[in-house]
């Protein structure tokens, strides 16, 4: 196993979930990119909200890529699922969650600035209506990228790397 991918997993396990606001958690965060040549990623949580008010996330933003879109999967009259944009965000409703997963609502990065290797951390901000900004850095792990993501994927494992509002990280 390479140094990197040791350090990497070795933050991974040892690192608590990303908090900020009112109570809103993150945690299980991974990102993916098909390879090397690819112009898009895309990454994938879950999102608690423990008690605060209903929220949204609205936007998320990140120098990884010419452009972060919130995007989601629909299926169309011909059965076939389409990704699109999501410009009004996703609701986070008090005491629920919401899940960003493969097939589902997720981040999508579109123009990278580089390439992802298994191991990089992607810095990620997330912005809320109510909690505001959240900064973490998400783990590439193409490992994940033939399977989906879910409640039973690693749930609870804490996989945010940064606590509260401004902090790098």
């Amino acid at each position: 196993m390479s140094q990197r991918l040791a350090l990497a997993l070795a933050a991974l396990l040892t690192a608590p979930a990303a908090w900020a606001g009112e109570g809103v958690e993150i945690h299980d965060a991974f990102a993916i990119s098909a390879g090397p040549a690819a112009q898009s990623g895309a990454a994938f949580m879950v999102i608690h909200n423990h008690g605060g008010p209903d929220d949204r996330l609205v936007r998320a933003e990140s120098p990884a890529a010419e452009r972060v879109e919130l995007h989601t999967h629909e299926i169309d009259a011909d059965g076939v699922a389409r990704m699109m944009e999501v410009e009004e965000g996703f609701p986070l409703p008090t005491d629920g969650e919401l899940v960003l997963e493969r097939g589902g609502h997720h981040v999508m990065f579109l123009g990278l600035t580089e390439p992802w290797e298994d191991g990089d951390l992607i810095p990620l901000t997330l912005v809320f209506e109510v909690a505001g900004e959240i900064e973490l850095e998400v783990p590439v792990d193409r490992s994940r990228l033939a399977g989906g993501h879910g409640h039973e994927a690693g749930h609870g494992h804490g996989h945010g790397h940064s606590h509260g509002e401004g902090s790098g990280g």
